[in-house]
């Protein structure tokens, strides 16, 4: 019979892993105080400079509302430090209350602190001597939103202003279109060179500019009058290019011209690449010699030629200006819509940190379970209550315990949430035997072992230790780690769970909570949730 029944309590069961106790001092400056007086909590530990220590962040303390989280003291002790963290509680309420012990993370492993029993007392009041007051008027409190209206307002911004500057390229290159679309090689060239004389650009001391934009407009006359593609050749490329048209065309070209235009484009080159700086009078040689070169080649064109490919050509540039300008519209908006991301991205990691935004962005499931509606039930008979991410769901009986045993038990229930693969499982199990047995909570725990080896779990790590809820119910908390196949990527998943185990007159109850190793909000969750956890007495 002994035998059957502690193959139920390991059925109910999950572990956790062992990792080496550090001491968590914690001491309290008073255990009896008055109605919304103050009761300061003081947690210290000492840990080596490489340490990183999280102390508890809720605002409860079990029963007791935290009123003041105080700035962490550090002592600095020859190569270690003393870290020192003090909380004001308080309770509105007369009565005797218990401080439950706090999770104080030191380097990802929970380390808890003392529990402590206070008592709270009514304050006298004499009506006859105390004055009395009307009551207040009611303060309005501003509605707490999220901030989700920021990252919507982000996104808002970013689309308009790409949108916008999208919109305003667009016009502009629409008026450079209308502007060239219908002139000849020769008028466009001439009205650029003008353009540019008047831009003064070499006067200014932008020499490399000035040089770009003169053999700019030489290589487009020659790409469009005499279809050489000399946008993309170099200059050797082009000078060669441009003697074989000659001969093929039967253009009247003399070499002096293409002599002319070759000196300039090396100039050009020089100036560019080699940082070459020519005098005042060079420059304006060059200048001269392009307009030249360029008024000579358009002569040199037999007009039966330019005559037959002018309209076939203009429409074909006035096509290719269309495609390079949408090119540059989309690269530009991209490139401002990426500055405006990475802008806004910086801002919020910031101020918020790089692993909160990138958990939001991605939509971190365990990040939405944090920050969902949560739910406060009771679940099994005898009655376990505690909040949870989700309503948990009632699984069979019979799925978990063999059928021949299910003669021995007079009621059992099993509701959870998740998997222990999955990013985070919650499970209470409750128990009723038909007769009055006397459990063994170490003995059952010692099973749990044998139970999580059965069902896949490896490389299990687990400390026991006594534990007392807000009602004083006394039963063993285990806490640790373990290792899962994962059946779906087919590789180890190391996971961290805590389980709480009580006895209630021959009865089980159980409480196991899981999240996967390094996940901060999986330790957020588990603690908000181990910290809530209530049990109702079982009825004879």
């Amino acid at each position: 019979m002994k035998n059957r029944i502690f193959l139920f309590a390991l059925m109910l069961s999950a572990a956790t892993v062992f990792a080496q106790q550090k001491k968590v001092a914690t001491s309290i400056d008073t255990t009896k105080n008055k109605i919304g007086a103050e009761f300061k909590l003081t947690i210290k530990t000492t840990v080596d400079t490489l340490s990183r220590v999280i102390f508890p962040g809720h605002k409860n303390f079990g029963p007791l509302e935290v009123i003041q989280s105080y700035p962490v003291d550090t002592i600095k002790k020859n190569d270690r430090y003393e870290l020192v963290k003090k909380y004001g509680l308080t309770q509105f309420d007369s009565g005797k209350y218990t401080i439950p012990p706090m999770p104080v993370l030191i380097n990802s492993q929970s380390f808890m602190t003392d529990s402590f029993r206070v008592e709270v007392a009514d304050v006298k009041v004499d009506t006859l001597k105390q004055k009395m007051y009307d009551i207040k008027a009611i303060v309005p409190v501003k509605d707490e939103i999220g901030d989700w209206w920021q990252y919507l307002l982000a996104v808002v911004i970013i689309v308009a202003s790409g949108y916008f500057v999208y919109k305003y390229i667009k016009k502009k290159q629409a008026i450079k279109a209308d502007e060239f679309a219908y002139k000849t090689p020769i008028e466009k060239a001439t009205l650029l060179l003008q353009t540019l004389e008047k831009k003064e650009l070499w006067q200014k001391g932008e020499v490399k500019n000035y040089y770009s934009e003169l053999t700019d407009i030489a290589r487009n006359y020659i790409e469009e009058a005499i279809h050489i593609p000399a946008m993309e050749s170099t200059t050797s490329e082009l000078i060669a290019a441009l003697r074989n048209a000659t001969v093929k065309k039967k253009m009247s070209l003399t070499p002096e011209t293409v002599e002319n235009l070759e000196r300039v484009l090396r100039q050009a080159d020089l100036v560019k690449f080699a940082k070459s700086k020519p005098m005042d009078f060079e420059i304006t040689e060059d200048r001269n010699k392009i307009e030249k070169v360029i008024v000579t080649l358009d002569k040199s064109i037999p007009q039966e030629i330019e005559i037959e490919d002018n309209v076939e050509l203009q429409k074909q540039l006035h096509e290719k200006m269309l495609r390079k300008q949408k090119r540059n519209r989309i690269l530009i908006t991209a490139g401002v819509v990426l500055l405006l991301i990475l802008a806004t991205g910086g801002y919020f990691v910031a101020t918020k940190g790089f692993t909160y935004v990138k958990d939001t962005v991605l939509l971190d499931e365990s990040k939405s379970l944090l920050e969902g509606q949560w739910v406060f039930s009771e679940y099994g008979d005898p009655g376990v209550r505690l909040e949870t991410p989700k309503v948990l769901v009632r699984k069979k009986a019979s799925d978990v315990v063999p059928k021949d045993a299910m003669a021995f038990l007079k009621d059992m229930t099993i509701f959870s949430e998740g998997s222990l693969t999955s990013h985070f499982y919650v499970a209470v199990s409750t128990m009723k035997f038909n007769k009055d047995t006397e459990l063994d909570l170490n003995k059952s725990y010692e099973g749990v072992l044998q139970t999580l080896e059965m069902r896949g779990a490896r490389n299990i790590f687990m400390k026991p230790e006594e534990f007392s809820t807000q009602q004083g119910i006394n039963g063993i908390r285990g806490y640790g780690t373990m290792a899962f196949l994962d059946p779906i990527q087919q590789k180890s998943m190391k996971v961290y769970c805590e389980i709480l185990l009580f006895k209630q007159d021959g009865g089980l109850q159980e409480v196991m909570v899981a999240y996967e190793e390094g996940d901060l909000y999986g330790q957020k969750m588990l603690a908000r949730i181990i910290h809530s956890v209530e049990l109702k007495k079982a009825n004879p």
